[in-house]
């Protein structure tokens, strides 16, 4: 398209999840008590591990940039997405849109790949435990989670220039409710070939490394849990997987729905309620799942309180 006949824009206009006012005022409150769970929840680990010595393992120290990652993962969507239930006009910036983008990608990718670090932690701690304080020393650790926010940061990155070379001449109107990139291509007035294939090739790198080493992972993980002789040993050894296999599968089958389905079966409003799941309800899913689920986290807790009521 010439330059003479494209309209610039400078920002773009959501439609939203609902065009109905009723429906948007609920959804406010529904979606500002679940961002509020969201913060709450995953700060509130951040300090108990912090705070209490018997959590202060490499298993703990993952999972605190994961609760990091959490935070900032729906912060980067939630805000803005209240204030849009509020407004008749849901606008955008140009530049805030694409800074949007830019870091929910790039956190989306660290949260990918924690897991996979996560992952990784436990087939060690499991399958050789008597090299486990050589093999995930305070260093290694330190520069698993470096690689994995680097390697977030320049991949959101690629991806956010190869979009916004992108023109956007035909309409500023996005059928969603963030910068995503799917509907900002669908919006585009280029030939996005090019940022498909990009797109897939490196979220296929990211999100097929983490699944692999998942899946390798906890392969060994049960080839060693089934050779144990001790049944309490087998059933400590599950419970210790068992929050973490919780989150992985909800996560990456998210993802895997989201970008790696059918284009046959791409559909703009099955796309905005997958994507409230994995950008709204996952960071606050994961702190319940590992508080709930993990004897560690609720004995912490518990004496956290304990010590709290006492100094009261």
């Amino acid at each position: 398209m010439t330059a003479e006949n494209c309209t610039v824009f400078t920002d773009f206009i959501f439609l939203g999840l609902s065009s109905r006012q009723d429906v948007q005022q609920g959804l406010f409150l529904v979606f500002l008590l679940v961002y509020g769970v969201t913060v709450v929840a995953n700060v509130g680990m951040i300090l108990l591990i912090k705070v209490d010595p018997r959590l202060h393992t490499p298993m703990y120290y993952f999972l605190s940039n994961l609760s990091f990652c959490d935070i900032c993962y729906s912060s980067t969507i939630s805000p803005k997405m209240l204030a849009d239930f509020l407004s008749e006009q849901k606008r955008i910036p140009y530049n805030v849109c694409a800074t949007q983008l830019y870091f929910f990608g790039a956190f989306a990718d660290v949260e990918c790949l924690m897991l996979a670090v996560m992952a990784y932690d436990r087939y060690v701690a499991i399958c050789n435990p008597l090299l486990y304080t050589i093999a995930m020393s305070r260093g290694i650790c330190t520069q698993l989670v470096a690689i994995a926010y680097i390697v977030g940061l320049v991949d959101s990155a690629i991806h956010t220039c190869c979009t916004f070379r992108l023109s956007f001449c035909n309409s500023n109107i996005i059928n969603h409710f963030f910068c995503d990139n799917p509907p900002l291509l669908a919006l585009s007035s280029s030939d996005t070939s090019i940022n498909e294939i990009v797109m897939f090739t490196f979220i296929g790198c990211v999100v097929g490394t983490s699944i692999i080493t998942v899946l390798l992972s906890y392969s060994y993980i049960l080839i060693t849990i089934l050779r144990m002789n001790s049944a309490e040993g087998r059933c400590k050894a599950f419970s210790t997987c068992a929050s973490h296999l919780t989150a992985v599968a909800i996560f990456h089958g998210t993802l895997l729905f989201m970008y790696f389905r059918p284009s046959s079966t791409y559909s703009m409003d099955t796309d905005k309620t997958a994507s409230v799941f994995y950008t709204v309800a996952i960071p606050m899913l994961n702190p319940l799942i590992y508080s709930l689920r993990n004897q560690d986290v609720k004995g912490a807790l518990k004496k956290a309180i304990s010590t709290k009521l006492c100094s009261g």
